[in-house]
């Protein structure tokens, strides 16, 4: 049957200047051995060039789809099979997504910054759209006709006089062991049938029906349970009588290394309840880490390493009429994953293998290699969904204590969880931050000088050595741990977003690392973009204020990007921010930012309401609009649009970890305040903005800091009172 023109513009193979296939270059499965690096392929494409390290074709038909990225709740294994499959054209029931695996998986690094689309994504995309030329070419070498006659539908080959030749049949001929082509154009932004649809989750089904979709659900023929012996915090360590902890009931085995110190026994619950006698006996300083002075004064009284990151005078004559300035800060903020920490391993004829929910397990791999004293090729990290996280918490370094158990006990699975204390106590925090903002205003309200200063801990001490794991500081001799280094622009890390995207005349921003940590610190969701964005849209509101003239206006005119004008209209629009009508303790807040200034675009408004006499605000209503590039799944960018302004009203609102001048002091959720159901949004609101056939953006960690700043300047407009100090209710708490 000759196909119709709709079949044509789904598979057609495209007449394009395409090169001849290169040979076999190897490298490509695992990550075992160094990549070919090809810098002219797309994303990490670049890194490992070699088409069967993306995708493999079964004798059945059924495709495998290798990413080196964490599922961590984002719907990635969903966007990135639908990318693989429309530009396959085979069913997404047909595609199966190995995600970050050392065994299988290329090596990409970290899953953090809002890059698994941009990198992974453009690679699988892209290689997909080579495996499927190359197998058209395949067919019309075995018929004799132009590739560029044939087109592709549902897993197979076709021509126009009804020949079909399936995928199966082709790749069993065709080897996938070659190099992409850096020119084989993707399928048609109108002939595409999964990319830019809402498509049902892939990972839901199993966390629905109580299916083992955690790790913490795992269980393996002959696995024991296990719990790490700590003090109650970082900076601390228990006093124990490891006599007397393993006679208690259901403890059947107690270990040893160094300072680290563990139980095992078949059942869960007896192990809680001797952790629980263990931490009976008390615990000792470290020595304790003193903080010079409470926060956020504190910081400023610590060693800084100073760089200026921007420095622009493009009208050093303009002459300012009004100066302002302002401090802005937060205070130190937990992950608050709902499990705790946990991780299974087995060591079994010398191999390692680890079950973890690390966002990082090639670099995991490395610090167990050496706080094992095994080569890497011996260990082997999978990633198992945690519930719930975004950033560096404990999952790393639960991971370390389990291998170190296993390890001890060879051919026996081992699962170690740590406790809610154990989580409270020792996960690495988001660090603590202070912003100076300083601008001048000339005569017609417009910015010509900007002035951003900011002050911060590192915002990564992700492992990357043994050292870096609890465990590996608990060794005799202790490992030595990296040291602390901010993360370079355009990334950034505590000046991440410190940058604006606004055009000033003149700017400086300068970056003052503070390489001593009084606490451990790490990666948190959007790291610094959550407090520099806060400061810098509050003061953008302060300077309209000062100058008279409407916050959306006066963002608009100091934009030269159309796609930022676009997402603030857009809200400004469905909002109806020029019809609002303030009342009493109510008011409306604006806020915008592209994050990493080469990410997504996110503007955000809000309806505010601070009920009198009361620690309480309702936030009445969230409109965002959001441009991501191009969007592959519309609901689940929504979801991490929905997600963030929730985890970001709670940061912004509530949350700070106290600490008493040496260590914390919150280990549970009695102490640790988070936002509760009764406080979330009545309603929110998102649009997004499609732009078929532009770059992926980063969507994931958009939303927090214009989130912050929107509920800060709706509080203002709503009681006439600027708060700059985070948490906004609450400010004392966690200022030691």
């Amino acid at each position: 049957m000759t196909p119709s023109r709709r079949e044509l513009l789904g598979g057609l193979i495209v007449a394009f200047a395409i090169a001849p296939a290169a040979a076999q270059t190897g490298g490509g499965e695992g990550s075992g051995g160094p990549p070919t690096v090809a810098p002219d392929l797309p994303g990490t494409l670049s890194k490992f060039p070699d088409l069967d390290a993306w995708i493999r074709i079964a004798p059945d038909g059924r495709v495998t789809v290798f990413t080196g990225k964490a599922e961590l709740g984002t719907g990635i294994k969903t966007a990135i099979a639908q990318l693989a499959a429309d530009e396959l054209d085979v069913a997404l029931a047909d595609v199966n997504l190995i995600t970050a695996d050392t065994g299988l998986t290329p090596n990409e690094g970290v899953t953090a910054g809002s890059q698994t689309l941009e990198q992974s994504g453009t690679a699988v995309a892209n290689a997909a759209a080579n495996v499927r030329l190359l197998l058209a070419e395949a067919a019309a070498a075995r018929w004799g006709v132009p590739a560029t006659d044939l087109f592709t539908r549902d897993g197979a080959v076709l021509d126009g006089r009804g020949r079909r030749l399936p995928y199966a049949d082709l790749a069993a001929t065709t080897s996938l062991s070659v190099r992409a082509r850096d020119n084989v154009p993707r399928k048609r932004v109108a002939a595409r049938r999964l990319i830019g649809h809402a498509v049902p989750r892939v990972d839901l089904p199993a966390k629905l029906t109580g299916q083992a979709a955690y790790v913490h659900d795992m269980r393996l023929p002959g696995m024991v349970h296990a719990r790490v012996l700590r003090g109650p915090a970082s900076g601390t360590r228990a006093r124990l009588d490891l006599s007397a902890i393993g006679r208690e009931p259901g403890v059947a085995r107690v270990i040893r290394l160094g300072n680290f110190a563990a139980i095992v026994g078949p059942r869960e619950w007896p192990l809680e309840r001797a952790l629980h006698a263990a931490a009976r006996g008390g615990s000792q300083p470290t020595p304790p880490a003193r903080f010079p002075g409470a926060l956020p004064d504190a910081l400023l009284a610590m060693r800084g390493e100073s760089r200026t990151i921007a420095d622009q005078r493009d009208d050093p004559a303009a002459r300012p009429v009004r100066r302002l300035s302002a401090r802005y800060d937060r205070p130190y903020l937990m992950h608050g994953a709902v499990g705790p920490s946990c991780a299974v391993a087995l060591f079994r004829d010398g191999q390692m293998t680890v079950w973890t929910h690390s966002q990082g397990v090639e670099p995991l791999r490395q610090s167990l290699a050496e706080l094992l004293a095994m080569p890497p090729e011996r260990i082997r990290c999978v990633h198992r969904e945690g519930a719930g996280c975004y950033g560096h918490n404990g999952a790393d370094d639960v991971a370390g204590d389990a291998a170190l158990v296993a390890r001890a006990m060879p051919g026996v699975p081992v699962r170690l969880q740590w406790s809610r204390e154990q989580e409270h106590g020792w996960e690495p925090l988001g660090p603590a931050m202070l912003a100076q903002l300083d601008a001048a205003l000339d005569a017609s309200g417009r910015i010509v000088d900007w002035r951003h200063q900011v002050w911060s801990n590192t915002h990564s001490t992700r492992p990357s050595a043994a050292g870096d794991l609890l465990a590996g500081q608990e060794m005799v001799p202790p490992f030595r741990a990296t040291p602390p280094k901010p993360i370079p622009q355009p990334n950034g890390g505590g000046d991440r977003n410190a940058i604006p995207l606004y055009r000033f005349r003149n700017q400086q921003v300068v970056s003052h690392f503070l390489p001593d940590m009084p606490i451990r610190v790490s990666a948190l969701r959007g790291l610094g973009a959550h407090l520099n964005i806060f400061a810098l849209e509050s003061f953008m509101d302060e300077l309209a204020a000062a100058s008279g003239q409407d916050p959306v206006a006066f963002r608009l005119a100091h934009l030269d990007d159309p796609r930022a004008a676009a997402v603030i209209r857009r809200v400004a629009e469905r909002f109806g921010w020029s019809r609002y009508r303030a009342a009493p303790n109510r008011g409306r807040g604006f806020a915008f930012a592209r994050y990493k200034n080469h990410g997504a675009y996110l503007a955000v408004a809000r309806d505010v309401e601070r009920v009198p006499d009361e620690e309480r605000l309702i936030v009445h209503r969230a409109v965002a609009a959001v441009d991501s590039g191009e969007t592959v799944n519309p609901d689940g960018i929504r979801n991490q649009v929905e997600g963030g302004i929730v985890q970001s009203l709670s940061w912004t609102a509530f949350e700070a970890a106290g600490h008493d001048g040496t260590r914390r002091t919150d280990y549970d959720w009695s102490t640790y305040p988070i936002l509760r159901f009764g406080d979330a949004p009545r309603t929110v609101t998102v649009e997004i903005i499609d732009r078929p056939g532009t770059p992926f953006l980063g969507t994931g960690e958009c939303a927090q800091g214009p989130t912050a700043a929107a509920l800060a300047n709706g509080l203002a407009t709503a009681t006439g009172v600027r708060l700059r100090s985070l948490p906004l209710l609450h400010s004392s708490a966690g200022r030691g």
